[in-house]
């Protein structure tokens, strides 16, 4: 590895040489020639759409996470879209999930017309925390006749999987159902078995940056046949066949049977998603390798706090988050951002917390804090992590990082309120 950059290396931020020519991005696709061979293969077939790719594809990536059925959707949005419908959400009730997530996820619930209630995350993880959702439904109960809650929805926060054993007795245990966005988890291990064979829905994304990219898509893995049906009409405007199926039989009637949407994904795209499951392996492989690298490393700086993996887990590592202590340095997270930015290392946030966005403040005009999200909103900055990233690339991101945190590390005065704060409630 690099040797450790003293206070003498000039910033790039302040006119010193940067640590790479080009900027490294946070996440990026990777492709090769058996995925566009795969692709170019359908456009000279006679199905672009709802064809036999679909099923296929559907069929292997069920038996890959170890779930009964799975469902695909033309984005990982349009998937947790249809959890949310099959789970029964409507006006008047509620889900409880987390606020340290992409809007996506709480947007789910808004389209079914059903009110997202936000709780706390753990301090560990960032997961949803199990003890802080139990708080939120047994307030919610005893402020009317019933509860209103059918489903709690959990992020696996960077790849790492929520308390899905926990989370899942609780949502049994209210008459809920457990939805997990797995969207950064493919391929990750909770207590001996791959994350989509464990809650009632869990829902994966298969964007560019994911550990398996369709270009656009999602799916949903479940273990119940009723609510994969459900989930198969709602992406097909609720109609009870497909194209496909009726061309087969040699039938042309079909009927609708519930309100759904044009959410199907293309055979174009399964077909992408076919060549790159066969890669998922050595992927998730490398972004370990990676994984394990960043935190031999980091452990040892003084003002970051590496990401937690509790015992039992095995992440996927969509995301590796760090967290600054910003009461070890002279100044604040932006200005950590740009100077990493400057050395052309593309660091991201992940994320704004979902109550803070205006659309949701102006909606609901809630008081209420959630101490732990907040807190590590001003301090997390997300480190490149993809699969194709080459030995260079690690090694420049760990120059790049101690470079700045050495020029900036020394004790800056009012940093340690926020943090004082969050001892405090975590004290209670």
């Amino acid at each position: 590895m690099s040797a450790l950059p003293t206070k003498l290396e000039t910033l790039a931020i302040h006119g010193g040489n940067p640590v790479r020519k080009k900027l490294l991005p946070y996440g990026r696709q990777s492709l090769d020639d058996a995925d566009v061979q795969a692709v170019v293969e359908v456009l000279k077939s006679d199905w672009l759409t709802t064809g036999p790719k679909i099923g296929e594809f559907e069929n292997r990536f069920a038996a890959w996470v170890g779930a009964r059925h799975a469902v695909s959707f033309s984005s990982g949005t349009a998937a947790l879209h249809g959890s949310a419908f099959a789970a029964g959400l409507g006006p008047g009730d509620e889900a409880i999930t987390t606020p340290m997530t992409f809007c996506a996820t709480a947007n789910c619930v808004l389209y079914q017309g059903a009110t997202p209630v936000f709780a706390d995350v753990s301090p560990d993880t960032l997961n949803l925390d199990p003890g802080e959702v139990s708080r939120k439904i047994t307030a919610l109960a005893c402020s009317r006749a019933s509860s209103r809650t059918k489903a709690i929805i959990a992020v696996d926060y960077a790849g790492h999987p929520a308390a899905l054993d926990e989370l899942g007795e609780l949502a049994k245990e209210h008459g809920a159902l457990l939805i997990e966005d797995a969207s950064h988890a493919l391929g990750a291990e909770y207590r001996g078995k791959r994350v989509g064979s464990i809650a009632d829905m869990t829902v994966f994304s298969f964007h560019p940056v994911k550990h398996l990219t369709t270009g656009e898509g999602g799916m949903v893995a479940t273990n119940d046949a009723r609510l994969a049906e459900t989930l198969r009409r709602f992406r097909n405007h609720g109609i009870s066949s497909e194209a496909r199926q009726r061309q087969e039989s040699g039938q042309w009637f079909y009927e609708m049977v519930l309100l759904g949407f044009n959410y199907r994904l293309t055979d174009i795209a399964c077909a992408l998603g076919l060549s790159q499951l066969e890669k998922l392996d050595a992927n998730l492989a490398r972004r370990r390798e990676i994984a394990a690298q960043y935190a031999e490393v980091f452990r040892e700086l003084p003002t970051i706090v590496i990401p937690t993996v509790r015992e039992g887990v095995n992440p996927a590592w969509h995301l590796y988050p760090v967290r600054l202590k910003l009461e070890m340095l002279a100044v604040g997270r932006g200005d950590i951002f740009r100077a990493l930015r400057a050395e052309n290392i593309g660091v991201n946030v992940h994320y704004i917390p979902v109550h803070r966005h205006p659309y949701y403040r102006e909606r609901f005009h809630s008081e209420e804090s959630y101490p732990v999200a907040e807190d590590a909103y001003e301090r997390l900055i997300s480190l490149p992590m993809f699969h194709s990233m080459t030995v260079q690339d690690v090694e420049d991101v760990i120059h790049a990082l101690r470079k700045v945190l050495t020029h900036y590390q020394g004790k800056s005065e009012g940093k340690g309120e926020r943090s004082h704060l969050l001892e405090t409630r975590q004290a209670k």
